[in-house]
């Protein structure tokens, strides 16, 4: 269970972050949407995880890896904008948020049982 403080520091990192991204996003991957979806804060607030959903492109990871090479710079817009508001600024690590594309494939899986197997209703 995540502390009022953690909750409050990912929050104000996950607005902030977002607000970065739509500045240097399209500088850095292009026409991509990448959003994002949770920011988990360690105890001692060190580290920020940051989870991005990405749509519009059906390589994930080459978005991922673009982000990556960015991430100093990036780190140096967030900071920039939340410097006022933490002591320190906590280091960033990223990962992609699959949960909306497990969502759709666990759809479509529904939906081909369905196909196969009609009811007699």
């Amino acid at each position: 269970m995540d502390s009022k403080r953690q909750l409050q520091i990912g929050e104000l990192i996950k607005r902030n972050f977002s607000i970065v991204l739509q500045l240097e996003g399209r500088l850095i991957y292009g026409d991509v949407l990448v959003s994002v979806t949770t920011v988990k804060m360690s105890p001692d607030l060190a580290l920020a995880k940051i989870y991005l959903s990405i749509y519009g492109t059906e390589d994930k990871y080459e978005v991922m890896v673009l982000i990556r090479e960015q991430l100093f710079r990036l780190k140096q817009s967030l900071a920039a904008r939340i410097k006022k508001q933490v002591r320190r600024i906590p280091e960033i690590d990223i990962f992609i948020d699959d949960t909306v594309d497990e969502m759709y494939r666990i759809d479509e899986l529904f939906a081909r049982i369905k196909d196969n197997n009609p009811t007699d209703h």
